[in-house]
């Protein structure tokens, strides 16, 4: 059967989402068989329109009464959709809100039930005319219930009424439990431990994040919380939102990269860095896109330093600048170290001529692919190199504590034995 509803989409600057198309999604019990959609004439018409995906629903689209879309590269979702989609966790949430089994819904379900704070500047509706699903965020002090509501539908428990907020925080994608949470006019994102981490994650990723800005990288702003039991929680600014006048926010309409270079998800381990800087050439905005290749090769070269294998096409982003109309890389985020004895180690993302193997080697041997001169290459390499060198001191001044750096210590990585000297 089909599920037919409708694309709205928050216009930049703007707090009240306008119609953008019709989508229909053909479903036969859980599983999705493809999908059309078709603009609606007049979103086409307003002058701030945004492209939808940069791939199959780019800006320059005729009228959905002229043509309809179908996802390229025989995907059953379109790539814009998939993102603002729960994903994992997400879906978990809401499985646990209707207390259904796990993958139990069809799409149509999960993104119905996502609520307003999705991901990027999409929602979905039935009709035309339906209004936006309503949800007040918790705030910042509410992180110990969300934590505990969490843990909840970790161990697949049922979550009680006094709990039930963080029904209200969003559905968000990603492995780990996580919720939303108002502080200020800002939304941040509260990132939660769980009990079998190896390592207090939420503290070493914000110490990597805060370790990334200070080797020049563009981060979001993080913030540690304590909960009263000592657990760890961490806050990161979304990159998603913006301030406007009279201390709202707006939404930014942001693709993960998997959406950018149009692929399946299985696609993502033969992929490369070098296809993200050709999608920036592609698709971003003129006077940014050296700025923005450079980024980029600045962040591989920091995953080879810490051993973040985690580095696939989900957790890299782009997001629309309305005034340069292009796609500007987005902030980096979901940064972790993954210790580990092995000598030869692999990124998740292909780096240089010798595939995924992490070295700063590999990676310098692509510096053309980046728009990079070599010496230009080797500046980046040796600013962040030479910030990570020093990580253990600077995850101290970040109060990690000696016994968690030590449950990292072997996913940093020394200059010398990546390849450069």
């Amino acid at each position: 059967m089909s599920w037919n509803g409708f694309v709205f989409a928050y216009l930049p600057g703007q707090r009240e989402a306008v119609p953008a198309g019709r989508l229909s999604l053909l479903e036969a019990g859980t599983e999705s068989l493809g999908s059309t959609f078709g603009f609606g004439t007049r979103y086409l018409q307003r002058a701030n329109r945004i492209p939808l995906d940069p791939i199959s629903l780019p800006i320059n689209a005729a009228a959905g009464s002229e043509r309809l879309y179908e996802p390229p590269a025989g995907l059953r979702l379109f790539g814009a959709v998939r993102d603002a989609a729960p994903d994992q966790w997400g879906r978990r949430v809401i499985e646990a809100k209707l207390a259904v089994s796990a993958n139990a819904l069809p799409e149509s379900e999960y993104l119905l039930n996502a609520g307003d704070h999705r991901f990027g500047a999409l929602d979905f509706r039935e009709s035309a005319t339906a209004p936006p699903s309503t949800g007040r965020l918790p705030t910042a002090t509410d992180v110990r219930y969300l934590v505990e509501a969490a843990d909840r539908i970790v161990a697949g428990e049922p979550v009680p009424e006094a709990l039930r907020l963080i029904f209200d925080a969003g559905a968000l994608g990603g492995a780990r439990p996580k919720a939303l949470v108002q502080r200020g006019a800002r939304t941040y994102l509260a990132k939660f431990p769980r009990q079998d981490d190896g390592y207090d994650v939420p503290v070493i990723e914000r110490a990597c994040l805060e370790l990334a800005r200070q080797c020049g990288l563009e981060v979001p702003l993080t913030e540690l919380l304590r909960l009263p039991d000592g657990r760890s929680v961490m806050l990161i600014e979304r990159f998603d939102r913006a301030a406007i006048p009279g201390g709202a926010e707006a939404r930014r309409h942001a693709v993960s990269a998997l959406t950018v270079l149009g692929k399946h998800e299985q696609d993502s381990p033969a992929s490369s860095y070098s296809e993200l800087s050709q999608a920036l050439g592609d698709f971003g905005v003129d006077g940014f896109v050296a700025q923005d290749r450079a980024e980029l090769f600045g962040r591989a070269a920091f995953n080879v330093l810490i051993s973040n294998n985690d580095d696939h096409l989900r957790n890299h982003a782009f997001i629309w600048d309305a005034v340069g109309a292009g796609w500007r890389l987005s902030p980096l985020y979901d940064v972790v170290p993954h210790p580990q004895v092995a000598l030869e180690r692999f990124l998740h993302l292909s780096l240089g001529p010798q595939g995924r193997v992490a070295t700063l080697s590999n990676l310098l041997e692509s510096h053309g692919q980046f728009g990079l001169l070599r010496s230009n290459a080797l500046a980046v390499i040796g600013r962040v190199s030479g910030v990570v060198r020093e990580w253990r001191s600077r995850f101290e001044a970040l109060d990690v504590s000696p016994k968690q750096c030590d449950r990292v210590a072997s996913a940093f990585r020394h200059p010398r034995d990546v390849g450069f000297t």
